[in-house]
């Protein structure tokens, strides 16, 4: 049975993803970034098909990156027999990447594409793409600005790709992340006003890949300094709460340096800590790349 004929692709669907493979033909040569995930690694899958040798991958390895991800992002790029090239942002001494403003992600993202940018020129000016997809737009994301603002093109979202399809396609693509639980930068897990720092984003990886290792799937620590803050899928918080897993949560992320765990009632959200921002979300509606609002932020 061919992808087209499976149950769960729906004819929308398989529209959906000729439009793609359309919008990618035309950019004749692209340079996709890629972190492993499925939406980026769907994209890179479908480019490789259409423009064979003419696709290109750029990996980021940082600090703000577990290296779990950057190491599967590796294998993945392999597997596909597509070439990359690794890059390392110096996110460290942009000081206002450091201080910490709902600004974080945009001055993150800058340095990341202009890094980008100069390897898409080697490689015969290649466009750059990412993983973007439809549902990405309901989330507050000033980083997407910077993308635009250097160029860089979301084919997923243009051709109308949602994060439900792009997992049933990759899942029929035989794709082997196409369940993968999304990531998100390390940084996202400390609050805004709270300069980063390297060992904080170490711990709260460390702590999320205990959480992994004890079975949870989609799992953030956000890291509150003494506090380290639990969310999980709504589903996976009464196993948590047993008595001999809760001991061993509490006993595992204790050494990574908490003094104190908490587990939020409320479920893993996409973004919780942007609720630390009140006058970022006030004007989101106003602002929707939230660009302007977080340059305005005190």
């Amino acid at each position: 049975m061919s992808v087209a004929e499976h149950p769960s692709v729906s004819r929308r669907l398989e529209e959906k993803v000729g439009r793609l493979r359309d919008i990618l033909q035309g950019m004749d040569r692209v340079l996709v970034a890629f972190s492993g995930g499925t939406d980026s690694a769907f994209l890179l899958k479908i480019a490789a098909e259409v423009l064979d040798r003419n696709v290109s991958a750029v990996i980021a390895s940082s600090p703000v990156f577990p290296a779990s991800e950057i190491a599967d992002a590796e294998r993945l790029a392999r597997k596909f027999k597509v070439r990359y090239r690794i890059i390392r942002p110096a996110v460290f001494k942009n000081p206002r990447f450091v201080k910490n403003t709902p600004l974080r992600c945009y001055e993150c993202k800058k340095d990341l594409w202009r890094s980008a940018r100069r390897i898409a020129v080697r490689e015969g000016n290649a466009q750059i793409v990412d993983g973007q997809n439809v549902d990405d737009k309901s989330d507050y994301r000033p980083g997407a600005a910077a993308g635009r603002e250097m160029g860089v093109r979301s084919p997923l979202q243009e051709a109308g790709l949602r994060k439900d399809e792009i997992r049933a396609y990759s899942r029929k693509l035989g794709l082997p992340n196409w369940d993968k639980p999304a990531q998100a930068c390390l940084a996202t897990r400390i609050p805004f006003g709270v300069p980063i720092r390297r060992p904080a984003l170490a711990r709260v990886a460390a702590a999320e890949e205990d959480l992994r290792r004890l079975g949870f799937g989609r799992v953030r620590v956000r890291d509150h300094g003494p506090v380290a803050r639990i969310e999980l899928d709504l589903d996976e918080i009464g196993r948590a709460m047993g008595e001999e897993m809760r001991r061993r949560i509490n006993s595992r992320l204790k050494k990574r340096g908490y003094a104190f765990i908490a587990l939020d009632l409320g479920g893993y959200r996409v973004g919780s800590l942007n609720q630390g921002a009140k006058k970022v979300l006030k004007e989101k509606k106003k602002d929707p790349s939230g660009l302007k609002t977080a340059r305005a932020f005190k």
